[in-house]
């Protein structure tokens, strides 16, 4: 069966952003391209278990293997190497993409504690959506027992939009919860 949000994009979405931005062909409309989720991970250089843990959950959330970064440069004041494990990163696409983003807004944006919308000024000037995410107990995935530390997380959500008018309508056309400003 394919998933919820894809089948609302093609149906309901495109005729929607063809109407509203005069698109000639609906493969002009834009779509959403992939999905990052990252995290950070400093503490990595002094507590490698903390990696496991931060992958493991990260796999559980994307429903992928995410892959190590690792530090490019040597940065003393940090004492960090080049190639030490400093984060971890999932680029989700497909159906994936789209299931992890249908999750994202119906089950664990509504967790977060005083929730009022997103930000809808977090665009980066081509259509493009970030994110932060204070806390990773919001995923409905995660066990909250198994949870060595609480760690934030980014999310940034890649489409074709050419500008951030028609990134931003995109998103609210999928349900993303944005704070009326």
């Amino acid at each position: 069966m394919p998933p919820r949000l894809r089948d609302k994009y093609y149906n309901e979405v495109v005729p929607a952003l063809q109407e509203e931005f005069g698109y000639k062909n609906p493969l002009q409309v834009p779509r959403l391209e992939k999905i990052v989720v990252n995290v950070g991970l400093g503490e990595a250089l002094s507590n490698p278990s903390a990696l496991d843990h931060t992958v493991e959950q990260v796999a559980a959330i994307t429903g992928q293997k995410p892959i190590v970064t690792r530090a490019r440069r040597s940065i003393a004041n940090f004492r960090l190497r080049a190639g030490n494990p400093i984060g971890v990163a999932c680029t989700i696409r497909g159906v994936r993409m789209y299931e992890f983003l249908d999750r994202l807004i119906t089950a664990a944006l509504p967790r977060i504690r005083d929730f009022h919308g997103l930000n809808p000024n977090s665009f980066d000037g081509r259509g493009n959506y970030s994110l932060g995410i204070r806390e990773q107990l919001i995923f409905p995935e995660i066990d909250y027992d198994r949870i060595d530390r609480v760690r934030g997380l980014q999310i940034t959500i890649v489409t074709t939009a050419k500008t951030d008018e028609e990134g931003r309508r995109l998103l609210e056309l999928l349900g993303m919860p944005f704070r009326r400003n």
